[in-house]
């Protein structure tokens, strides 16, 4: 019995010699609710990389380039090579999440996709590319509303095939609050966001975990994107006497916090803590910290192909020239190798044609568990949460260190 299926590009003609050519040889062209992609002889097997590779760029590279080192070391899946073709910027907005969403499946070869960078990008990414059938893993998502509240409801912009291997910000936002409290001995925070899913929920979080452990959050401020005076709003939140100010913005507007907050009557003693990108963006400014996701993870092996964190890093600066600048890097990496892992477990294989289920594929990447990955044992939940849930905190002393990984690790956090 036959189901309409997603073909691999070599027109009409040829999906009609194909689907004769199983009927009179005895073969059934596999059945699926959300269709199955045919990937014919010789040709490759399509996934995409969904990353932010302009403006705030230097975010969503070094992700796409470990999506291309993990293709290459994965290397064939049954005879069929794989490719992430030419990679998408999403811009790390709504309408940039929405437009590559929409170029992706206007592709019906395409499997899987790895992205988006941003969570803002996802909100409109995701439901795109759940309706299609196809299977997304970030990264670099936290927002915790795209897969659940970790108490069992699916958050506000949750969708079936979406995943992620970073980890959700109901951990970092618990993590920032215990070395918040029990670290530095603060009482009396203020958070500044911008609206955006990732930095609203962020502050959310933290500001939930802060007052359950026994902490006030004095002011909860919201800024508008591209704003660059940060003197007003600072005012205001130091008239409420925080000793910590916490600010998971945006580069240009975290570094305009930073650089001001020293400016402002009441502030001169306040504890920082903002986003990784304040390194890049504020090098100048010393003595505040950083949330960061997995970081120790030199030992850790990827079993799907055998590389150690020391390896792949290693082979990306061979092959790029340099450091990679995001510590997510590994995230990607290990996101790639999920997905081409699942894809090889669900595929049929007809002479020289493979068969790609796409509800098996969800599947088997919902029920992951224990995977041997870079971040450790990456292991799925309902909802497609899927990374370890571990964060660090690091302090920038020196302006000369301009490298995540080199920063003093002053609190560790793990679930």
């Amino acid at each position: 019995m036959m189901k309409t299926v997603a073909v691999g590009g070599r027109g009409l003609v040829w999906w009609a010699a194909l689907v004769l050519g199983l009927v009179l040889g005895g073969g059934c062209v596999p059945e699926s609710p959300l269709g199955v992609v045919v990937v014919g002889p010789g040709e490759a097997i399509q996934i995409r990389s969904l990353e932010v590779l302009t403006g705030i760029g230097v975010r969503g590279i070094p992700r796409q380039r470990a999506v291309a080192l993990a293709v290459d070391d994965y290397g064939p899946i049954l005879g069929h090579r794989v490719t992430m073709g030419a990679g998408l910027d999403t811009l790390c907005t709504a309408e940039g999440g929405r437009a590559a969403a929409e170029t992706v499946v206007g592709d019906r070869r395409v499997v899987g996709v790895i992205g988006t960078s941003c969570s803002v990008g996802a909100v409109e990414a995701a439901p795109i590319v759940s309706e299609a059938g196809l299977v997304m893993i970030s990264a670099s998502n936290t927002a915790p509303s795209l897969t659940s509240d970790l108490r069992g409801n699916a958050g506000e912009h949750s969708h079936a095939g979406y995943y992620r291997t970073a980890s959700n910000d109901l951990h970092q936002g618990q993590a920032v609050a215990e070395f918040a409290y029990h670290g530095l001995g603060l009482r009396r925070m203020a958070t500044v966001d911008d609206g955006d899913p990732y930095t609203k929920g962020f502050a959310g979080a933290f500001a939930a975990a802060f007052e359950g452990l026994g902490g006030a959050v004095v002011a909860a401020a919201q800024i508008g994107k591209g704003e660059s005076d940060m003197v007003p709003v600072l005012g205001r939140i130091a008239a409420e006497r925080p000793e910590g100010l916490f600010f998971p913005v945006f580069p240009d507007e975290a570094a305009a916090i930073a650089r001001q907050a020293s400016e402002v009557e009441g502030l001169e003693e306040v504890a920082l803590i903002g986003p990784d990108s304040l390194l890049l963006a504020a090098p100048e400014v010393l003595g505040f910290y950083v949330v960061v996701p997995e970081l120790q993870f030199g030992g850790n092996v990827n079993e799907a192909t055998g590389k150690s964190g020391e390896e792949v890093v290693a082979d990306y600066v061979a092959r790029y020239g340099e450091a990679p600048t995001s510590a997510s890097m590994v995230h990607a990496y290990d996101a790639t190798t999920l997905l081409l892992r699942a894809i090889e477990a669900v595929a049929v294989v007809d002479g020289e044609t493979l068969y790609i289920d796409r509800a098996r594929l969800r599947e088997v990447l919902s029920g992951t568990r224990g995977l041997g990955g870079l971040i450790g044992e990456i292991s799925c939940d309902g909802f497609g949460d899927c990374g370890t849930g571990r964060a660090y905190v690091v302090r920038h002393t020196d302006a000369a260190v301009t490298e995540i990984t080199a920063l003093p690790v002053v609190y560790a956090y793990e679930p």
